[in-house]
């Protein structure tokens, strides 16, 4: 009897079957395959079968069937609200329009404050046409919740759907006095202005704005009024608004749009009139958005008076606020005094803006540093500055141009800083007034107070203008005295004495430079006095500057500049080398000496200079760069231990010459070594040598040693 297969593929034997096939399947399916194919097939939905009814019978069954379903639904959880809804939507679908009524109202006593089961209850009962119905429902709406918006609207636009206008409009006055927000008056307004009931709307933005009393809400009126072309009425509103917000409340706002009203009725004075009285009574604070637009205005319609005269003002009022939450913000207060400089050039009644520009400055400089610290008075000092040029350009009052210069000059505190600056200008100051004597009274006793290299340099430079050399010459030995480290004061001193043709006192200078034991720049003022001697063609005298900098220094860039000098002196009868073997003498020296001193970057870039030279003289046929070449370094690779103990790799430099003298000592090293070797084994082998012939072996083998080493 064969056994049935159970549904897992098992016997009735329970146990399972045996498989004889064993092989690997032909087609594959991994685990990834199949959770693939399951996330895939996740978005078909398996619609149910649809059911059709054939008799009253059956639909009776089935409606009888549902009910019991959505019945234990909602015994199981009264407070789900989403299975009532769906039971009510079925019966409604079913044509029960009683049942569904009843579901609803069981829901409410779940529910009473649900807003879903009232919208939808109202649907239902206007869908069937219950107007009574879904009118009383909405009563019980707003009466249960009167601050839900979405009920009134639904309350309204179904009766006025029906066209009971007067029946909307008591339901909207019922609203109002709940006070809603500002989308209820809108809609009420826009209400009654579709039945052209333009009073109503109006009174309804009377009771709006004292309802709502902000700015928007004003505006709001201003803009029905002005659609209406009732442009007196517009100003009346504004007026209105402007009264009853007063200043506590004042927006800048309602000026700019009562302006820009104003603008489009081309009534431009009644504008400015606007701006200018907001301007004065609202805070600096709370007109920021008042002045731009003011700016704006005057730009479009005034003129070039009124335009700066606004720009001025508003920024004048951007530097009062920020020297107000910093009174030593000396930038400021420069930028506030040249924008005061700036309006008294333009403006008609001078001395009044004069007066204006001279008050800030005399506040600037009140604000004085309470610290003898110059970077906190490097700002400072400015203000002093600009106000004495102020006064002598602009004002043209000269005796308090110098009151405010001597001023200044007493409030520094020199003994610890001075600026050189301020000596400076006020002596120029002076000599514009052609009161010379009192310009180098000035300058005189700011070196002797407070001696800086910018006055030394100042004071040289008026008085080359005015050519004193006699004291430029006074000067420059003072400078010197002051601070003789400084090669730029040499070099310029001696530039003074060639251009007025004393050689012999420049290079009387020169001399007594570079005998200075401490010099700031001495390969500057090394260079200026060779190129003197080159210039005057004194080329001995070079060759021996040349030669008292190399006993100085043997920096690679000297030896360099000495050849390319002797490649440059020309060539004479008495000479008897010829330019080119003098340059490569001193190459052959440079080389041999940083050689010495083991420099091998510094000896590479003699030879980059050497094969440079080489090369432009083969031209003419004299150069040798191959010679050059065969000096030129092999770049290696090696490592070196560093302070850590750990190794680093770095780039080396092999010169063929270095190479054939480190194997020449090596073949030396070997050979001594070879001949001690000897000497060890042949005293062991004859212990019984005579003392003469030991002796002699002894010399001849120090002998040998001499001259393995001389060789």
């Amino acid at each position: 009897m064969a056994e049935t297969s159970k549904p897992g593929g098992y016997g009735q034997s329970g146990r399972p079957p045996k498989i004889k096939n064993k092989n690997a399947a032909v087609i594959q399916i991994t685990a990834e395959q199949l959770i693939r194919e399951a996330y895939e097939r996740q978005g078909t939905v398996q619609k149910a079968p649809r059911q059709k009814v054939l008799d009253g019978e059956e639909l009776s069954d089935y409606q009888m069937r549902r009910r019991r379903e959505f019945e234990e639904g909602v015994r199981k959880n009264r407070s789900n609200i989403g299975e009532w809804l769906r039971y009510a939507t079925w019966e409604e679908s079913q044509q029960q329009v009683g049942r569904a009524r009843s579901i609803y109202e069981r829901a409410l006593e779940v529910d009473s404050r649900n807003q879903t089961i009232y919208i939808k209850y109202a649907e239902m009962e206007m869908k069937n046409k219950n107007t009574n119905l879904a009118r009383n429902l909405y009563d019980r709406a707003i009466t249960v919740l009167p601050r839900v918006a979405q009920f009134w609207y639904r309350y309204t636009y179904m009766e006025e759907l029906l066209g009971n206008v007067s029946g909307a409009r008591e339901i909207f006055d019922r609203w109002m006095q709940w006070e809603p927000e500002e989308d209820a008056w809108n809609a009420y307004v826009k209400f009654e202005r579709r039945y052209a009931e333009i009073d109503r709307a109006r009174a309804i933005l009377e009771r709006f704005v004292y309802v709502h009393p902000q700015p928007k809400s004003w505006l709001k009126w201003t803009a029905f009024e002005e659609e209406l072309h009732e442009y007196d009425r517009v100003r009346q509103v504004f007026g209105l608004a402007i009264d009853r917000l007063g200043e506590a409340f004042m927006d800048q706002h309602i000026f700019i749009s009562f302006a820009k009203f104003e603008v489009r009725m081309k009534e431009h004075e009644r504008a400015r009139a606007i701006y200018k009285y907001a301007l004065e009574r609202l805070p600096k604070s709370k007109s920021q958005a008042l002045y731009n637009q003011y700016t704006l205005f005057e730009k479009q319609f005034g003129d070039r008076e009124e335009i700066e005269n606004v720009i001025v003002t508003k920024r004048r009022m951007h530097y009062e606020a920020l020297l107000k939450q910093d009174s030593k913000d000396y930038d400021s207060w420069i930028d506030y005094a040249k924008l005061e400089e700036d309006a008294a050039q333009t403006d008609p009644l001078l001395p009044e803006s004069i007066d204006r520009a001279r008050d800030v400055y005399e506040r600037a400089i009140a604000e004085y540093p309470g610290v003898a610290e110059k970077r906190l008075w490097r700002r400072y000092i400015y203000l002093w500055l600009n106000y004495a040029l102020f006064e002598e350009i602009q004002a043209k009052d000269l005796l308090r141009a110098r009151q405010v210069y001597q001023a200044c000059i007493d409030l520094l505190p020199h003994k610890t800083f001075t600026f050189a600056k301020l000596w400076l200008q006020y002596a120029w100051f002076e000599i514009r007034c052609l009161n010379l004597i009192q310009a180098r009274k000035a300058l005189g006793r700011a070196l002797g107070t407070c001696p800086k290299d910018k006055l030394f340099r100042g004071y040289i430079e008026i008085e080359l203008e005015l050519r004193e050399f006699d004291r430029v010459r006074t000067l420059y030995t003072k400078y010197l005295e002051f601070n003789p480290t400084n090669c730029a004061t040499w070099i310029e001193f001696s530039k003074l004495e060639s251009a007025l043709g004393e050689n012999e006192r420049c290079q009387a200078i020169f001399d007594m430079a570079v005998e200075q034991p401490t010099l700031d720049m001495p390969e500057v003022l090394w260079k200026a006095y060779i190129d003197f001697e080159f210039d005057q063609a004194d080329y001995d005298k070079t060759r021996s500057l040349y030669e008292r900098l190399l006993d100085l220094t043997h920096h690679v860039k000297v030896w360099i500049s000495m050849a390319h000098f002797e490649l440059t002196v020309p060539h004479t009868t008495q000479d008897k080398e010829q330019p080119l073997a003098r340059a490569r003498a001193v190459y052959e020296r440079a080389y041999a000496k940083l050689k010495k001193e083991g420099l091998k970057e510094e000896r590479l870039v003699l030879l980059d200079a050497w094969l440079e030279t080489e090369t432009e003289c083969s031209a003419g046929g004299g150069g040798d760069p191959a010679m050059v070449e065969r000096k030129m370094p092999k770049r290696v690779r090696r490592r070196r231990e560093i302070a850590d103990g750990s190794l680093e790799e770095y780039f080396d430099y092999v010169f063929p010459d270095d190479e054939e003298q480190g194997a020449r000592f090596k073949l030396l090293a070997k050979a001594h070594m070879w001949k001690q070797k000897a000497k060890s084994t042949s005293e062991s082998a004859a212990p019984d040598v005579p003392a003469d012939a030991s002796e002699t072996e002894s010399k001849n083998g120090s002998k040998d040693h001499s001259e393995s080493e001389s060789e």
